[in-house]
């Protein structure tokens, strides 16, 4: 009978005359779809016993992300600005621990926006009995900063830029000395998830002002939060670019162990892999939460407020929304991808270990020609579940710059002893164009640090809030 009616009155108001172009509609709308969800990870990995760093609190990214590592078996640390002990923080992790079945979801607090307090989370970290990393997971970088005119509620964009910025640059440098004595067979990655805009300050055009900036330790001119925020992300990913180089330069071997019963010995190509330790940067795409939320700031969960245009005008344009940009799931594939690829170190050892005892060096040949299409590159920007071949032109030299060139050929042997040797591989704009991002890091985080209260203030401070505190319930109970 239900059959029957629905055949009738979809005989009757049906336009049949209309069949083809509507399936054609919905077929585009379907790839249309799929087309803006971008590429998922064809890998997987088992993070069991696998211990991760996770910055950026709990934004939608950063919980999706952290549930995609939980089910598979990831301990995870995930650093949030709030108290430990709010009720919003326990109710998040709870939920986390209930619903991926792993009570190996910890949270710590780490003001990113204060020095004092990421040198006091890397204090305590340091100092504990389990010192274990596999991961940094630095996600704090990839939402939106900055809403567009109409929208704005707040004036203190460019700051809470260049201190998240730096944020990940100080917890690199903090944490670098425990990720380089950890065992040489452990596979490490630090990666870096930027925003889509990078292509923005990445053209000629922009080109000069942006290592001006680099020389004269200041934000260059924008006149779009985009802009901005290409610019915030170009430097993170030369930055990133920069280190593998520092981690591939230094002197000590990385090199696999091998099994005791094999003779032979994993030879890493040097153009694949130097160091067991590996940095990349992750550019997710546009998502709605954490991108399209916030330019239109209509994130009505920010503590900082919101636009109530905003909000009305994202939920009248969800379905479009929904159609032409990601939803965390599709955002998170770009990072898990970069976690599950094997790197030449890893895959060259499992393989090694696996082979029958050798009595010449054709294993050797044999590992490297058996190597998967795709391992992880390092230093690289990823997209798309794919590395990105970004252009970047090479600053202009300085004077400066030629005079260490000629100062370094002119001391020769002994130079080499005092400095180390980084090639330029003219990736994202070459070696110099590191340094000098390298360079700013270093000068920027200084200030930022002198302009801060410092480690010893702040604990000093805590101290002095315990004992008063302490007086007060004494004075209450007597």
């Amino acid at each position: 009978m239900v059959l029957n009616t629905l055949e009738v009155l979809g005989s009757k108001y049906f336009p049949t005359q209309y069949t083809l172009h509507i399936v054609i509609a919905i077929s585009i709308i379907f790839a249309l779809r799929a087309y803006s969800q971008g590429r998922a990870t064809n890998r997987e990995r088992d993070l069991h016993a696998r211990t991760i760093l996770v910055t950026g609190g709990f934004t939608p990214f950063t919980l999706t992300i952290i549930h995609e590592l939980a089910q598979r078996g990831a301990h995870i640390i995930a650093l949030s600005p709030n108290p430990i002990d709010s009720p919003r923080v326990s109710l998040i992790i709870d939920a986390l621990r209930t619903t991926t079945s792993n009570e190996h979801i910890y949270v710590e607090h780490c003001d990113l926006l204060s020095p004092a307090s990421i040198q006091s989370f890397c204090k305590r970290f340091l100092s504990g009995e389990v010192k274990r990393l596999d991961a940094l997971l630095f996600t704090h970088e990839y939402p939106h900063i900055g809403a567009l005119r109409h929208f704005k509620s707040k004036t203190e964009e460019d700051a809470q830029r260049e201190q998240l910025s730096l944020a990940s640059f100080l917890l690199t440098t903090l944490l670098l000395p425990s990720l380089l004595t950890a065992p040489t067979e452990r596979d490490i990655r630090i990666i870096n998830v930027v925003n889509r805009f990078y292509a923005a300050a990445s053209s000629p055009s922009f080109s000069s002002a942006f290592y001006n900036s680099l020389l004269s330790n200041e934000v260059p001119p924008a006149n779009s939060i985009f802009l901005a925020e290409g610019t915030r992300s170009l430097r993170t990913i030369i930055l990133t670019r920069h280190l593998q180089r520092i981690l591939d330069a230094l002197p000590a071997a990385h090199i696999p162990k091998t099994d005791s019963q094999s003779s032979a010995i994993p030879v890493v190509n040097p153009d694949s892999q130097k160091s067991n330790i590996v940095a990349v940067t992750v550019s997710p795409g546009i998502s709605r939460a954490d991108t399209v939320a916030r330019i239109l700031n209509a994130d009505w969960t920010s503590p900082a407020g919101y636009s109530k245009f905003g909000v009305i005008l994202y939920l009248s344009f969800l379905p479009l929304l929904h159609l032409f940009t990601k939803s965390s799931v599709a955002a998170v594939q770009s990072v898990l991808h970069a976690l599950f690829l094997p790197t030449p170190f890893k895959l060259l050892s499992q393989t090694t270990h696996n082979q029958p005892q050798a009595k010449n060096d054709s294993l050797i040949d044999k590992t490297l020609t058996d190597l998967p299409e795709e391992v992880l590159k390092p230093g690289a920007l990823y997209a798309e579940c794919a590395v990105v071949k970004l252009k970047v032109p090479p600053p202009p030299l300085e004077e400066k710059d030629e005079k260490r060139a000629s100062q370094g050929k002119g001391k020769g042997k002994a130079a080499e002893k005092e400095t180390v040797d980084l090639p330029d591989d003219g990736e994202l704009g070459g070696e110099l164009a590191g340094r000098r991002v390298w360079e700013s890091y270093e000068a920027a985080l200084k200030a930022w640090e002198e302009v801060n209260p410092t480690l010893e203030e702040m604990e000093a401070e805590a101290k002095a809030a315990a004992e008063q505190e302490a007086i007060q319930t004494e004075g209450i109970s007597s």
